[in-house]
């Protein structure tokens, strides 16, 4: 577990180092250089898959989330460096909170790593508490009413739903004492999964409730998504990025670990309904929100709700092709919506607001910005020849093959936050540029962005072989 080792502790010694490095130049390039050698250390989990231990586990599944993790980590610090750079210059932001940005970006890496990797439950979830309290004090960074606001908020809800699944988790292992015994191999997940079919059902059932609930609040699944516009709107728009991109599919990754004990149980409820009803709620809502959005960050949290619940729907629905769909859209979901919040945080910062009827005209007045924000958002709207639609067409033909009366409210949905995107994609993007235009901070900061379009597009015209057979995998490991 060397490799593991060296994966977790990057993030980690970065944090407690950049802590006590001052300047505001020295901690950004630090904070790349950690998160580079972080995405190093990851690929070589492809080649060498270390055997599970009581503390950690790597398979197919979460190497491929390590990865995806490490690498837009590494690139939201590529954009983190002239975005705060600018936040410093025009006096929003001071020396100390940047230092302290930086720690928190790095401890926030180790956490989602960590929760991603453990192989104990109730280590996993002190990773996820990790990541909500890191993050809780980035939304908060600029100390404004209305970022504490959001921040409390954002800790309140998640730490009731955090809460939950700690109970969820403690009925999980009161579930399997009596069968494994007391002591962390009752804790310890791929000792669960050979000894689950002797586990009694109904305790199984009601912790299985309590950790969807739990897990679904982080996940951002209507009706627990409050926090989740709140902290896009008020915290600096790289926390956007890793939010969305990241964070959401570490919740959703926890969920599917159960998911996949309790499949194991044949008298165990299935859990797919259940994640059916709460994905397909959370797409309705969030595709008619969006038309009433005016804040553009958080428009597109609420297009981050609509994404987690087609994610849920597909696993949910469960079977290779929807599994496969999921993996798929999960991946997708990361690289677009951390674009989009590369291209909306320059936007912002060049207009100096983050309202859409003062966001026109950028494809004129800063068009290599302008029409990458178009891209991504033809992207994540599910327009060919992008990556997201390849996963959202497997879904909805896997859908109406098996279940025809689900497929219609899911692409009812899918049309619907649509028509939302391609609204307000046509005022901001064209047209007569207004208000006042600022210098964009740093011009090779939209290399982020468009690296991760390149990688969509690319994954909707052409899967390499091996990642196939990879995601077949992994969602036969879903079941």
């Amino acid at each position: 577990m060397a490799v593991v080792t060296l994966v977790l502790a990057i993030p980690l010694l970065a944090a407690l180092g950049l802590v006590l490095v001052p300047g505001y130049r020295t901690p950004a390039r630090l904070n790349i250089a950690a998160s580079a050698a972080t995405f190093l250390a990851s690929l070589t989990l492809f080649v060498v898959e270390p055997a599970a231990t009581k503390w950690f586990v790597l398979d197919a599944f979460n190497i491929y989330l390590i990865a995806l993790t490490a690498f837009v980590g590494l690139t939201t610090s590529l954009f983190s460096a002239g975005y705060i750079a600018h936040e410093i210059r025009i006096g929003k932001l001071k020396p100390l909170q940047l230092r302290f940005y930086h720690a928190m970006y790095q401890a926030f890496l180790f956490t989602m790593l960590l929760a991603l990797s453990a192989n104990n439950l109730g280590v996993m979830w002190v990773a996820v508490e990790g990541a909500t309290l890191t993050t809780v004090l980035m939304v908060s960074l600029y100390r404004t009413a209305a970022g504490i606001e959001a921040a409390w908020k954002y800790f309140i809800l998640c730490g009731v739903g955090i809460a939950l699944a700690l109970f969820g988790t403690i009925l999980m292992y009161m579930a399997a004492q009596p069968v494994m015994g007391p002591g962390m191999a009752a804790m310890t997940w791929t000792e669960l999964m050979v000894r689950m079919p002797e586990v009694n059902p109904k305790v199984l059932n009601l912790a299985f409730v309590f950790l969807l609930i739990g897990y679904g609040t982080k996940v951002g699944l209507a009706p627990l998504h409050a926090w989740l516009p709140d902290a896009h709107a008020e915290g600096p728009t790289p926390i956007s990025a890793v939010l969305s991109g990241l964070l959401l599919n570490v919740a959703i990754y926890a969920v599917l670990r159960f998911k996949m004990l309790l499949a194991a149980n044949g008298a165990a409820i299935a859990p797919g309904p259940l994640m059916v009803a709460m994905g397909l709620g959370s797409l309705l809502l969030a595709g008619f929100m969006l038309y009433r959005r005016r804040d553009i960050k958080r428009f597109f949290a609420y297009s981050s709700i609509e994404h987690m619940g087609i994610i849920t729907f597909a696993f949910g629905m469960g079977g290779p092709l929807a599994n496969f769909a999921g993996l798929l859209h999960m991946a997708m979901h990361s690289l677009t919506k951390s674009a989009i919040f590369y291209a909306v945080g320059h936007a912002t910062q060049i207009k100096g607001t983050q309202r859409m009827d003062a966001i026109r005209g950028l494809t004129v007045s800063h068009p290599a910005l302008g029409w990458g924000l178009l891209a991504g958002v033809v992207a994540i709207a599910g327009l060919p020849p992008f990556g997201i639609f390849m996963s959202e067409f497997l879904l909805v033909t896997s859908t109406f093959a098996r279940q025809p009366l689900l497929a219609l409210p899911l692409a009812a949905g899918i049309l619907i936050a649509f028509g939302a995107l391609v609204l307000r994609v046509q005022q901001i993007c064209f047209g007569a540029p207004d208000g006042v235009s600022k210098a964009v901070p740093v011009a090779w900061s939209l290399l982020p962005l468009y690296a991760h379009l390149g990688l969509v597009l690319v994954a909707g015209v052409w899967i390499p072989g091996p990642l196939v057979a990879w995601f077949q995998t992994v969602a036969a490991l879903l079941g």
